[in-house]
């Protein structure tokens, strides 16, 4: 039996649409405005050259230095951004309760927040950020405004949510994701007011954290290392997954003084391996665009994934990737059908722009057998 089709029979037996298991995501909030830069013009609206890839948009603006330049920017759509939401949203469509708790709007919810803030009843902290991102063949380029996210912190939330209804909130949860540490600047505040304050007041129930840094580079190494040592924490309360893109394992590796490892099967289970051994958690993945790789205590495992040349959306790829693999540890599914229900979870949206239910991820995954 090949490695997909054990994924189809672990999911017939340990079938993941669970409405009775509870999520909580939080903190962030963006809203996404999707452009593409132009090449060259020949008429109105979309007739147009895009500039397709990274390389072409660095040498156009490496051509400037000491000039001048013009870059348009077609823009595609707007809609709602933000790793929190996304993986919320991504969520909600494989079925699991889900609530939210981040930067959507106040006093008012942002207009591009309205559905998935009722649908997850959510708790709005502040005024979300703003994206602007260029989609290319071989990734994105994300440039955001951080507008409200400053004022996202732990006396915050409990001003907003009300501290009862917070711990209550929490304790009903199976699975408790925060992500975007990079972008809110008191995020590590805040893991330690709820390894303080919070998690000893919870009931001592096996409970599910994810922990996705999103892209650290532009934190200093310090704050990456203590970061780590303030997620590594959570292991005690619970069972702790930290979700990682290859640039972050690799930013992820040198800041703990690990051997960076290669894009490739060897190369990305050592790392994975390692940074979980160094943290001390319950499990580390690793998501390059085309593979993907996990470990936790028993071992390490990697899969390739269905890699699309022209996907229709990029921005939030990773995301569902968080969304799917969580969904799948938290329905007890082996390493293997964990990776491969999260890159078909992936797959699937960069193809559509859409949220896969588990049917479609099924449908998916019969198609790559």
């Amino acid at each position: 039996m090949d490695k997909v089709s054990q994924t189809l029979e672990e999911l017939a037996t340990k079938p993941l649409n669970s409405s009775n298991k509870n999520v909580v995501v939080g903190l962030d909030g963006f809203v996404d405005k999707i452009v593409t830069p132009v090449d060259k013009r020949h008429g109105m609206g979309e007739n147009f050259d895009p500039i397709s890839t990274i390389r072409e948009l660095g040498e156009r603006i490496s051509a400037a230095a000491g000039k001048s330049a013009n870059l348009e920017l077609y823009p595609r759509f707007e809609k709602l951004g933000g790793n929190g939401p996304i993986m919320a949203n991504a969520l909600l469509a494989l079925g699991h309760g889900t609530r939210y708790v981040g930067a959507l709007g106040r006093p008012e919810v942002h207009p591009v927040f309205k559905d998935f803030a009722r649908r997850t009843d959510a708790v709005s902290l502040s005024e979300p950020g703003i994206t602007t991102a260029l989609e290319f063949q071989d990734g994105k380029i994300m440039f955001g405004r951080m507008v409200g996210l400053d004022d996202i912190s732990y006396d915050r939330i409990i001003e907003v949510a009300e501290e009862g209804k917070f711990f209550d909130l929490l304790a009903k949860s199976d699975l408790v994701a925060m992500v975007n540490w990079t972008m809110i600047p008191k995020m590590t505040e805040i893991f330690i007011a709820f390894l303080e304050k919070v998690l000893p007041n919870l009931p001592p129930e096996e409970r599910h954290y994810f922990f996705d840094l999103t892209d650290p580079k532009k934190r200093s190494q310090n704050d990456v290392s203590n970061v780590l040592s303030v997620i590594s924490r959570f292991q005690s309360h619970g069972e702790v997954t930290l979700g990682l893109n290859y640039n972050e394992s690799l930013q992820v590796a040198s800041a703990l003084g690990l051997k960076e490892g290669e894009a490739e099967q060897a190369g990305l289970r050592k790392m994975a391996e390692e940074i979980r051994g160094e943290l001390e958690l319950g499990c580390v993945v690793i998501h390059p665009v085309d593979s993907a790789a996990c470990a936790t205590k028993e071992g390490s495992w990697w899969t390739v994934g269905p890699y699309e040349e022209n996907p229709k959306i990029t921005t939030g790829a990773g995301d569902h990737f968080n969304a799917g693999f969580c969904a799948a540890r938290l329905a007890g599914l082996s390493p293997t059908a964990c990776l491969h229900f999260a890159t078909a979870t992936s797959g699937y949206y960069v193809r559509t722009a859409q949220s896969p239910s588990i049917g479609q991820i099924e449908t998916f995954l019969r198609r790559m057998e």
